[in-house]
C-alpha cells in the first residue's frame, strides 16, 4: 500500500521493507493455503469502485503516496486443520464499481448475513483486513456502520494460536503473529510510513450472492487502527485475497479525479473474467529464477517489464537496464493500485526532471518539495505548462503503452499548486520503480494470474460500470 507521510491513502498500508523476502515464497503462494474456492476463468463477478483520501486523520499533504505492504514471505505451506470442511469452488464473476480520488474504495459484502465493508484496493500489500467493532454497543446506539460486527455473523471465527498461521517462523515477517491474553492469534502489521494494523487473525466469508461465496478466509480483524477503511490485498502473497480464493483474474478502471473537489467518479472492479479483455495488451509479468534470492527484491509485486520513457516526441537517454533489478534487486518496475503516484529510481528520475526543466523550467515552484516527495510542482496555468511539457509514455515490452495526456500529466495539490505526478523512490525508502494509480487513469489494468501477465485497454472509466 502506500506511506502516510506523504500517505496517500494506500499508503497507509504499506511498510516498505522488502529485506530477507524470499522467492520461494513467491513460488508457494500458489499451493497449499487452503483449498478455496476457484474462481473459474469463465465467471466474472463486478463491483463499483470509488476513490478517495484514505484517511480522515490525514493532511491533504499527507496522503498520496504507496502501497507496498512490508514482507518477508514464507517458504512454508500453509496446513489445512484436519476435518476441515472444503466448500466446492464456484466460479466468481463479480462486478462492482468502485470510487477514486487517491486510494481505490471499493465496497465488498462479507459475514454470514453480509455486512458491506469499504476496503482499499491494494495489489500491493498481502493481508487483507477490515476494521471489527470489538465494543458492545449501548442498546440506545446502534453499531458504526463503517465497521464489521463479528456478533452478527454465523460464519466468523478467530484463530486460536495453536493454529499453524501462529506459529512462529523465522525468517517469515509477512505477518508477524503472537498470543494474546485471550490464547488468541494476534498480527501486528506496519507500512511504510510506520502506521500499525493490529488485532487477530480471523476466518470470514465474502458473499457475493446467495449461491456464490468464498470458504472461510484468512484475514485480518483490526481493533484499533485510525482508518475507517479497510484493505483488500491482491499481490502475489499466499495469504492475499486473490491467492486464497485462487483467483484466475481481476480488473479494475481507474477514472480521472475531479480536482480537490469531494466529488469521487465512480471506476469498475472485476473478479473473474472482463467482458472488454478482448481489447487488452499483454505484457508477460517478470519473476526471478527458482532459488533464486535478492534483498531489495519482492517477489510477491507484480512485476513488469518497464523499457523506457517518453516526454513530448523525446525519447529520454534512460537504458533499460534501470528499469530491471540488479543483482541486488534494486531497480524492479512494478505496477500497484496501493500506491497513488509514480516514484522513479534515481537515474530515471533525474532524466525526468532534466527534461522537465528543460521544458517549463522557469515556471517550477523553487525550492518546493509536496509530501517530502514531489519536486516538480508548478504555480500556475496548469494547462499552459502542460502545454510547454508535452504528453508522457511509458512503454513496455511488446510495444505496449501506457500514455498520459498532457492535460492529466500533473495533479491538483490545492492553493494553486499542481505537481508532476512522479517522484523519486528514494524518497519513500525503496530502491524500485513504482507505477501509481495516478498513472493508470482511464484504462483496464487487468491481472491475468493464470497466465501470468499483465493486461492494458483505454477505456472512459467514468462509463465502465
Amino acid at each position: 500500500m502506500a506511506s502516510f507521510r506523504p500517505l496517500f491513502f494506500l499508503s497507509l498500508i504499506f511498510f516498505f521493507s522488502f529485506h530477507n523476502l524470499s522467492s520461494a515464497a513467491h513460488k508457494n503462494h500458489h499451493s497449499k493455503l487452503t483449498k478455496a474456492t476457484v474462481l473459474d476463468h469463465s465467471f466474472s463477478l463486478s463491483f463499483p469502485l470509488t476513490s478517495a483520501p484514505l484517511s480522515k486523520h490525514a493532511s491533504s499533504e499527507t496522503s498520496f503516496l504507496s502501497s507496498l505492504a512490508s514482507s518477508s514471505t514464507s517458504t512454508k505451506k500453509r496446513n489445512r486443520n484436519a476435518g476441515e470442511k472444503v466448500e466446492q469452488p464456484l466460479p466468481y464473476d463479480y462486478k462492482s464499481s468502485f470510487k477514486y480520488s487517491m486510494a481505490l474504495i471499493v465496497s465488498l459484502p462479507i459475514g454470514t448475513p453480509p455486512q458491506s465493508q469499504q476496503m482499499v484496493l491494494d495489489t500491493g500489500s498481502q493481508l487483507s483486513w477490515i476494521q471489527c467493532n470489538n465494543k458492545s454497543p449501548s442498546p440506545r446506539t446502534a453499531p458504526p456502520t463503517t465497521t464489521f460486527d463479528p456478533s452478527l455473523s454465523s460464519s466468523f471465527s478467530v484463530l486460536p494460536c495453536t493454529h499453524p498461521m501462529c506459529k512462529p517462523r523465522i525468517p517469515d515477517y509477512s505477518v508477524p503473529t503472537s498470543c494474546d491474553q485471550k490464547q488468541l492469534c494476534h498480527y501486528s502489521y506496519f507500512y511504510a510510513d510506520g502506521t500499525l494494523a493490529e488485532g487477530n487473525l480471523v476466518r470470514e466469508k465474502f458473499a457475493f450472492s446467495s449461491s456464490q461465496s468464498t470458504p472461510p478466509l484468512v484475514l485480518g480483524c483490526a481493533a484499533d487502527s485510525k482508518e475507517d477503511k479497510g484493505i483488500l490485498g491482491m499481490n502475489q502473497g499466499r495469504l492475499s485475497f486473490a491467492s486464497q480464493t485462487k483467483l484466475q483474474k481481476f480488473s479494475y478502471c481507474v477514472p480521472v479525479r475531479q480536482g480537490q473537489g469531494n466529488l469521487m467518479p465512480a471506476g469498475g472492479f472485476y473478479l473473474g473474467q472482463n467482458p472488454n479483455s478482448n481489447t487488452f495488451q499483454y505484457i508477460d509479468l517478470l519473476t526471478l529464477p527458482d532459488g533464486q534470492r535478492m534483498p531489495n527484491f519482492d517477489p510477491l509485486a507484480y512485476t513488469i517489464g518497464l523499457v523506457g520513457i517518453r516526454i513530448g516526441t523525446k525519447k529520454l537517454n534512460i537504458s533499460e537496464s534501470v528499469f530491471r533489478p540488479d543483482a541486488g534487486g534494486s531497480g524492479q518496475t512494478m505496477i500497484d493500485s496501493g500506491t497513488q503516484y509514480t516514484f522513479l529510481v534515481e537515474e530515471a528520475y533525474n532524466k525526468v526532471r532534466e527534461e522537465v526543466v528543460r521544458l517549463a523550467g522557469p515556471k517550477l515552484k523553487k525550492g518546493y518539495v509536496y509530501g517530502g516527495s514531489l519536486d516538480m510542482c508548478f504555480d500556475g496555468n496548469p494547462v499552459e505548462i502542460g502545454q510547454l511539457i508535452g504528453d508522457m509514455v511509458l512503454e513496455f515490452e511488446k510495444g505496449v503503452e501506457i500514455f498520459v495526456n498532457k492535460e492529466r500529466i500533473m495533479d491538483d495539490m490545492g492553493n494553486g499548486v499542481h505537481c508532476l505526478g512522479i517522484g523519486r523512490s528514494q524518497s519513500l525508502g525503496v530502491a524500485s520503480n513504482i507505477i501509481g494509480n495516478f498513472h493508470q487513469q482511464n484504462l483496464w489494468v487487468e491481472f491475468d494470474l493464470a497466465n501470468r501477465r499483465v493486461g492494458f485497454g483505454k477505456a472512459d472509466c467514468s462509463k465502465s460500470v
